[in-house]
């Protein structure tokens, strides 16, 4: 089943033990069924390295899975999804997030 999903990319950050702390302690809390009606799973993904071993241009990846692009488009568009993009943008200190809507299409083995 295709679901629509809101995807955040942060530049890699000046100070890593900050944006951690600030992100898991003060941004993930902002992320969940109250405060974005719809909203299915949340994903959030560190980097390891770029394919060439080095340092990655993006350091975290957060996922917010919706069952429809109506569903994310209604979540966007409530106070706690304004609230956590203006956290979003607010912490990240290597550069402004990127944020894309996409369309998931899960095959599993």
């Amino acid at each position: 089943m295709a679901r629509a999903k809101l995807v955040v990319l942060y530049p890699y950050p000046a100070d890593v033990e900050e944006f951690e702390r600030v992100y898991t302690e003060g941004h993930m809390p902002l992320v969940n069924a109250e405060t974005m009606p719809g909203i299915r799973k949340f994903t959030g993904t560190k980097m390891l390295a770029a394919a060439d071993g080095g340092q990655p241009q993006f350091y975290r990846m957060a996922e917010l899975y919706f069952d429809s692009l109506e569903a994310l488009q209604t979540a966007a568009a409530s106070a706690g999804a304004q609230k956590a993009v203006a956290h979003a943008a607010s912490i990240s200190t290597g550069g402004a997030p990127v944020i894309m809507v996409a369309q998931d299409e899960t095959v599993e083995f």
